[in-house]
């Protein structure tokens, strides 16, 4: 576009309710030559707007490959994500993106991967999981370890028995408090990292969720070998304008929204343990 703020309109395509408070929508974009053009890497979000409401970065979660629909799995947690909540199959919604820095997918093949996320805010590396699994022959090990407060928090479980079939594949998951019968682990999940499979000298680790947990991941992985520039986390902040401009995800030096959401640990490892940054 020419002028980026204007958002494009955009069709859902379905409606997908992951669980009680999380949803996907599936959306198209409406102009035909449009949609054709689009083109995203995964770690990437965009800006949905809700007429007179307002607008909210969510990533896509969908795979580069998917041409004709880019998926948005939000949790509704503000004004702008329960308006979308309510929203069905057919009716139309703003969009602006693709923005931000992805994942560093195409270096990473040939090496072993772990992807480690926490809490519910798990979607930026639904992408890298997806990506891979469509291209599995392309990468070593995979690593996939997710934790959550409590069980009921776990979406996606049919995913995840799916994922755990890929050649060559390990899924760890923790919960801090687990439901009568939960099969996997019952603590914190980096309790779960002697069991993770990866060579530190051709790994690439990929993660998001509370910066507190990612910090306990980065200190382990640098424990075991892994070099900061081949830890790559995916920060959350304030995103307004997503262009830089407004100032809101402004991280030292650099924006969340232009220079991000992912960063390599070296990028950030100055102000990562700074309050009010």
């Amino acid at each position: 576009m020419s002028n980026p703020y204007p958002p494009r309109e955009a069709r859902i395509v379905e409606r997908i309710q992951e669980s009680s408070g999380l949803f996907t929508l599936r959306l198209q974009l409406t102009d035909s030559a449009m949609q054709g053009d689009y083109r995203f890497a995964p770690g990437q979000f965009n800006m949905l707007y809700l007429h007179g409401v307002g607008e909210v970065a969510i990533s896509i979660v969908s795979d580069p490959s998917d041409e004709h629909l880019i998926d948005h799995t939000i949790r509704a947690v503000g004004r702008v994500t329960r308006g979308l909540e309510q929203l069905k199959a057919g009716e139309r919604i703003g969009l602006r993106g693709p923005y931000g820095r992805g994942w560093p997918l195409s270096a990473a093949e040939g090496r072993d991967v772990v992807v480690v996320t926490g809490g519910l805010g798990c979607a930026p590396v639904v992408s890298v999981i997806n990506y891979i699994a469509r291209r599995r022959a392309r990468f070593g090990h995979l690593n996939i370890v997710q934790g959550v407060k409590h069980s009921s928090d776990l979406i996606w479980r049919e995913r995840y028995a799916e994922w755990r079939a890929l050649p060559d594949t390990l899924v760890l998951l923790a919960t801090d408090a687990g439901e009568p019968l939960w099969p996997w682990h019952i603590g914190r999940v980096t309790d779960l990292f002697d069991r993770l499979q990866f060579d530190p000298q051709r790994a690439s680790v990929m993660m998001c969720g509370p910066e507190g947990m990612m910090r306990a991941v980065v200190n382990h992985m640098r424990a075991a070998g892994v070099a900061d520039t081949d830890i790559w986390l995916s920060m959350e902040r304030n995103m307004q304008c997503a262009l830089g401009h407004c100032g809101h995800c402004q991280y030292g030096d650099k924006f969340i929204c232009r220079d991000g959401p992912v960063f390599s640990f070296d990028q950030v490892a100055a102000l990562f343990d700074v309050p009010g940054f």
